[in-house]
């Protein structure tokens, strides 16, 4: 291709919306555009990009015996409710009406039309199946945001393995897991895999894959040491025993003004540190009033409430309601001698005594509180959110905590949707079982973009070879001068005809324009041909990463390029 001829509109600015590096330097570099906020067009060099993801996806689910198809987007609402999830997904659904007033939906995920669609199988004998597709899909996000990181459209590698029992299950998940390493390795990434929440999709176990960068929206908790890694929502540490002494009486006295764990440590030291007070919160999980306790020190993470409980939805209760509920505004709120209402406590509260807590009266508390002789818990569950510094769970080293982009994830679903659609297959036997089911996904606009967040340095983006728009990109210097542009020309026929990937910079533009739109576009090798480099018989080839320059002959310069070309096209 030549530049000249090209639809690659470079800018020198940054978009004032963008907040991430990938989103300022796909604008910048001429690769998308927006439409309306979370939705972009793909210019040339983009869906160039975007289609060399696609192929490398591709490879990698053919490789484990996937086959592709295409499913519709537009759903009708009647599936989504069967399901369960038309209410589950709230506003992030596209919910519309066609003409003749029927409910539908954009589909933001497809479990329940591939399930639907497994009901042509009957026998164990067609199982196990793996079924994928690239597709379009809806989500209405309420902030979209980070150019190609939040959107409400995108494309996504959805796919799906179909078995007759959980071993065949577990042997879906682990192809899916491996593929996925090699995919987002040969796309340039250093994603890694870390236990997470199943959220809203269910089911038994899901990974999610992470490459590590600032501008993520995940936080994720690792151990250097066991290699243990989590999403916080599904995190756990260590939690070192405290010793309570002796169980003391209940005793409620008066605490004037303080509503505040902090406040309270203060004023009362001697018996309110932050580690002995039991921090008493009201939400609300599908709608029914919850109180959740946890140490006065830590912090209840909402998800984790959500997956105790398997609420679709979760929300703190609102002052109003607390009052109404407790008798008392936040701040003074405890679980001491609640009735009718369902506790759910921190295992770090198990057995613990002497503990202080709201008295559910304004301004007043309990100390001596003994969590299992006072509160009636309903049930233990892991609230906690995690933090850096905490005792790793598998082998005490202290953890980190870093911010990473979700490029992937992994889910074990189960039966849930096999068996709301009827789903079923025979066994040798003849009995019928319902289809287990897991659902992996991959995102890849969003994986374009971890890509530059991961490959880019002050002058702009330097793609891997594997998923770049262009292999070489040669720059000439004076395209007015006769001898430089055949030279150039003669050198762009001869690296096409090696099966390079080739973009001629002719434009009559100054030097330091072309260079600076080779090193922000990111194409990984530039070759730069110039009058007194023709003359003598040389051209300088410089690598994108690093931006290291070296000269070569003109009769070399194929040969080179070609052999570090091929080389990883693979994948780096």
């Amino acid at each position: 291709m030549r530049w000249s001829e090209a639809f690659i509109p470079t800018l020198r600015e940054a978009p004032a919306d963008a907040e991430a590096v990938s989103h300022s330097l796909l604008v910048r570099g001429g690769f998308i555009r927006q439409l309306v906020a979370g939705s972009y067009t793909m210019l040339p060099l983009g869906q160039r990009v975007r289609l060399k993801v696609e192929r490398i996806i591709r490879e990698e689910m053919d490789a484990i015996g996937g086959q592709e198809l295409i499913l519709p987007t537009l759903h009708p609402a009647e599936v989504w409710k069967k399901s369960g999830r038309y209410d589950l997904m709230g506003d992030n659904l596209f919910k519309l009406k066609d003409r003749k007033g029927t409910d539908m939906v954009l589909g933001m995920t497809e479990e329940e039309i591939f399930a639907m669609l497994a009901l042509e199988l009957f026998s164990y004998r067609q199982l196990p199946q793996i079924w994928y597709q690239m597709h379009t899909k809806f989500r209405d996000e309420p902030r979209p945001k980070s150019g190609l990181l939040r959107v409400r459209e995108f494309t996504m590698k959805d796919s799906y393995t179909l078995d007759i029992d959980l071993p065949g299950l577990d042997t879906g998940f682990e192809k899916h897991r491996g593929a996925y390493r090699r995919i987002f390795a040969r796309m340039g990434l250093r994603a890694v895999d870390v236990e997470a929440s199943s959220g809203a999709m269910g089911g038994s176990e899901s990974v999610e894959f992470v490459q590590r960068s600032d501008a993520g929206e995940d936080w994720i908790v690792s151990c250097d040491n066991c290699g243990y890694r989590a999403n916080l929502e599904k995190a756990v540490s260590a939690v070192p025993a405290i010793d309570d002494g002796p169980s003391g009486e209940l005793e409620r006295y008066p605490t004037p003004g303080l509503r505040t764990i902090k406040a309270l440590a203060e004023a009362h030291p001697e018996i309110a540190a932050p580690e002995r007070q039991i921090k008493t919160l009201v939400y609300y999980v599908d709608g029914e009033a919850v109180l959740a306790t946890v140490r006065g020190d830590h912090e209840l993470h909402p998800q984790k409430l959500a997956d105790a409980t398997g609420a679709g939805t979760v929300r703190p209760g609102r002052p109003e309601e607390i009052r109404d509920l407790l008798g008392a505004d936040p701040g003074s709120l405890g679980a001491v001698g609640v009735e009718g209402l369902r506790i759910i406590a921190d295992p770090s509260l198990r057995g613990r005594v002497n503990m202080t807590t709201g008295a559910n009266t304004d301004d007043w508390h309990f100390k001596g509180v003994s969590v299992e002789r006072d509160i009636a818990v309903t049930e233990w569950a892991d609230l906690r959110s995690v933090e850096g510094g905490d005792p790793c769970v598998r082998c005490g080293q202290p953890l980190e905590m870093w911010k990473g982009i979700e490029v992937g994830h992994i889910f074990k679903l189960g039966t849930q949707y096999s068996e709301a659609f009827g789903v079923y297959v025979q066994d040798e036997a003849g009995v019928s079982h319902p289809i287990i089911m897991g659902s992996y996904g991959i995102g890849v606009e969003r994986g374009m973009a971890a890509v530059v967040e991961a490959n880019h340095d002050e002058a702009g983006i330097s793609w891997p070879v594997s998923v770049a728009p262009y292999e070489v990109v040669i720059t000439v210097v004076r395209a007015d001068d006769a001898e430089t542009m055949a030279a150039a020309s003669m050198l762009y026929d001869d690296l096409g005809a090696a099966g390079l990937e080739v973009l001629i910079d002719d434009r009559d533009e100054r030097p330091g324009v072309k260079f600076a739109d080779a090193e922000l576009i990111g194409v990984p090798y530039r070759v730069t041909v110039g009058p007194k480099g023709v003359a003598a018989g040389v051209v300088e080839m410089t690598t994108r990463r690093g931006l290291v320059t070296e000269e070569v002959t003109l009769s070399e310069v194929r040969t080179r390029l070609v052999s570090l070309i091929t080389g990883q096209r693979g994948g780096v």
